[in-house]
Parts: structure tokens; sequence; C-alpha cells
């Protein structure tokens, strides 16, 4: 009888010996208290060279994949009390209702004015760059168009039907959506009889604080978990994957740098009126997660606490905007790439597009952005959408299939950087955001230095 676990040992010793002493390194500069951030940067690089060196020699790393997996999966474990019980906590803590209107409107406005821009300049870049230019049209046979929902679909997957099903399906928008009503129950009857919500409120704000615990000794396995990301990525798609769409590449992450360090620095510098270097190095916790771990959604307990404890935003706009950025917040996701990928096919299928095409394309990222929260798959269902809206093939989708996890890293860093922006900005607007100790660099580190 085959032995599975033996098997995998065998077939794989190399990738886990190369790992197990990496990692050990992690942990003793962990023990060391060496800065959290320099390990996560750290662990990022050490995955990528190890990696590129199991490609190279073909050595499998399936097995350092599992440790990856194993941490994505214990962060993702988090997501859903986390959002119930902070959207709670937040809605339950604003004074009026007329106040939640004003907060929530404004996040809504900067979500999709951000999308808007970030799709003009992933146009721009990409009629620049030309990514198409020379690629052959072979679609890979792999490729499956992904079905563009109904309005009427994408509006019932943001509904709960039964809320303990969608939180066991891990269907955030739904239990967002639940948390919501809740809280205004909550607010509606305590002004009526304060001490019936009182015990309610009570368990809701001792949960939150056992769940902050939680969140602390998950996020110190960070560095692992981005270490063991990045070399199992490395190791299975290599360089040479990459060559033939270097073009689609690389615009769409010089997209997204100008996006990062233009709009967002921007907005930081003259509106938020905040020292953008300063933001940026208390913002990178946020940025590194997002980037190894490909998920807005793994990476939202990481973003409350760098947004709360290192960018001194109040835990009340925090809890409101973070997880309602995590679901519709999509400036590389729905801005940037729809934009890239709609130049591009346009080139390889030789279809014109004009400047009322052009108009089209920034209007449709914003809308689709916004649109596809409840649906999985944000990326190519914005996509598919834009290339719908465009008159263009989706099956030109297809074609960047192989640099999709590639393009993801950016893509779902700049997404979380965005939340973090608007939380910022919503902050500010509301007198909620504590200029001074940040300009003091007060920072609560979460413990994040411990092993």
């Amino acid at each position: 009888m085959k032995n599975n676990l033996l098997d995998a040992f065998l077939t794989n010793w190399i990738s886990l010996l190369v790992s197990a002493i990496l990692i050990g390194l992690l942990y003793v500069l962990a023990r060391k208290r060496v800065n959290f951030g320099y390990r996560v940067l750290l662990a990022l690089g050490l995955g990528l060279v190890a990696g590129i060196f199991f490609n190279t020699f073909k050595i499998d790393a399936t097995s350092v994949g599992t440790i990856g997996t194993i941490y994505v999966n214990l962060v993702k474990m988090l997501v859903i009390p986390l959002v119930f019980v902070l959207v709670i906590t937040s809605i339950t803590s604003i004074s009026s209702l007329g106040q939640l209107r004003k907060i929530g409107i404004k996040t809504i406005s900067l979500f999709l004015v951000t999308t808007g821009i970030a799709a003009l300049i992933g146009l721009l870049v990409a009629l620049a760059f030309d990514p198409g230019a020379g690629i052959s049209q072979t679609i890979p046979s792999s490729f499956k168009p992904r079905d563009i929902p109904t309005f009427s679909q994408v509006i019932l997957d943001l509904i709960p039907t039964n809320p303990i099903s969608d939180m066991a399906a891990g269907k955030v928008v739904p239990v967002l959506v639940f948390a919501f009503f809740v809280a205004i129950a909550i607010v509606h009857v305590g002004t009526k009889k304060p001490e019936a919500v009182k015990p309610v409120k009570q368990v809701i704000d001792s949960f939150t604080q056992v769940m902050h615990q939680v969140t602390k000794y998950i996020i110190r396995l960070t560095p692992y978990g981005v270490y063991a990301l990045i070399a199992t990525m490395a190791a299975k798609y290599g360089l040479e994957t990459l060559a033939p769409l270097a073009k689609v590449i690389a615009a769409t992450y010089v997209a997204l740098i100008i996006h990062f360090i233009f709009t967002f620095g921007g907005l930081v510098t003259f509106v938020a009126k905040v020292n953008p270097f300063k933001f940026f190095r208390k913002a990178y916790p946020t940025i590194a997660i997002a980037f190894t771990t490909r998920s807005s959604y793994v990476t939202l307990p990481v973003n409350m606490e760098v947004i709360t404890k290192r960018l001194r935003v109040s835990p009340r706009i925090a809890s409101f905007v973070a997880p309602l950025g995590a679901t519709m917040n999509m400036n590389g996701c729905g801005g940037v790439w729809p934009a890239v990928v709609a130049i591009f096919v346009a080139r390889v299928y030789n279809i014109p597009l004009g400047i009322t095409e052009y108009v089209l394309l920034v209007l449709v990222s914003m809308i689709s952005s916004i649109g596809v929260a409840g649906v999985p798959g944000p990326a190519s269902i914005s996509t598919t959408v834009v290339l719908t809206a465009l008159g263009l093939p989706i099956e030109g989708l297809g074609l960047v299939l192989a640099i999709d996890a590639v393009v993801d890293m950016g893509r779902t860093a700049v997404n979380a950087t965005g939340t973090t922006v608007c939380a910022l900005l919503v902050a500010n607007s509301e007198g909620e955001f504590d200029r001074e100790s940040f300009n003091r660099d007060e920072e609560d580190q979460l413990e994040l230095n411990h092993a």
C-alpha cells in the first residue's frame, strides 16, 4: 500500500530541507526581536530566491505550498467573525444614523473615484506600452470564460438568505449585510430601552477583544507564510513562463505603481495633509501581506490593526471602512487590470477603439468594481464585464491566464492600500484621526516582533 506521507517526503525532501533552514532563520530573527516589517520583506526575498532555485533544478515544492496554504487558511478563519463583530461595533458606536449615512457616502464615493482614476491610468499606460503587439492569438485550451452575472443575480448575491450558512460558506458580503441590520437594530432598540441591548453589546465587545488577541497570534506567523507562498509561486512559474507576456506584466505594474505613488500619495499629502513617506512606512505590513497572499480578505485582519494602531485612525472608522473596502474597493482588480487587458485584447484581435470606448471603459470599470463585490473572482468578472461592454471577445482573457497570479500580487497590494488611504481620508474628515500621535510615531507594534 502506498504511503502518501512517505511519498510526499521523498519527493519534496530537498525543498523541505531548504525551507526548514530558511524558516529557522526567520524564527531566530524573531527571537532577537528584529522588526516585523523587515522580517516580512526578508521572507519575500528568501522565498523568491528559493522558488527560482526549485524551478531551475526541477525540485518539487508542493509540500512547501502546503505551509503557505495553512497560513492562508488560518487567516481566512478570522475573516468572518472579525467582519461580523467589527461592523456591529463600528455602527453601534456611531451616535446617529445620519452620521452613519454620511460616513457611508464618503467611503463608497472614495472607492468609486479612486477606481476610476486607476482605470484611467491603466488605459493611458496600456496605450503607451502597446502590450498586445506581436502576441499570438492562440487561446489556452484550459480557458473557460466566466459567465457574466445578471444585475438581479448580483443583487441577490449580496443579500443573505441564511446568515449561518453564509458564514460557513465564507460569503463576506452577506455576512456584512446581516451584521449591518443587527447593528442598526441595536442602535434603534438602544434609544428606547438601553438596558435591553446592554448585555448584547457587552458580549460583542468581549468577543471583539478575544478576536483581536487571536489575530495577534496568527499575524505572528506571517513571515513564515509569506516565505512559503512566494517560494511556491516562483517554483511553479519560474521566469520562462513570464517572458512572452512581459509587456503586459510591465504595463500593469507601471500603472499600479503610478496609481500607488501619485493617486494615493497625492491624496495622503494634499487631502489628509500627511507625510506620504511616513504613511507608506506605517502601512507597509498591509502592503506586504496583500502582495504575498493575493487576498484582500486575508489581509483584512492585518489592515485593521495597521489602520488603528499604526496610522492612528479611530477604531470606529477603521472597523467600518476596512471590511467594506475588502469587498468593494478594487483599484487594482477593477480599475487598472481591466483597462490593461482591454487594450491588450483590442490590439491582439485588431479591433479599433476610440475616445467613446475609452470613456466607457473607465465608467464601466468603476461600476463593475462595486457591482461584483458578492461574486468570487472579482478581477476576472470585472474584466469580463469591461470586455463585453466594449464589444471585445472575452476569449482574449484566456491569453493572460499564465500571468494572472503574478499581476494579482500587485493588484491586491493596491486594493488593500487603497482601503487604508480611504480610511485615513474619512477619519480625517470626521475628526477621528490622531494626527499628533501619528506625527510622533506612536505605534503599537501588536506584539508582532515576537516569534
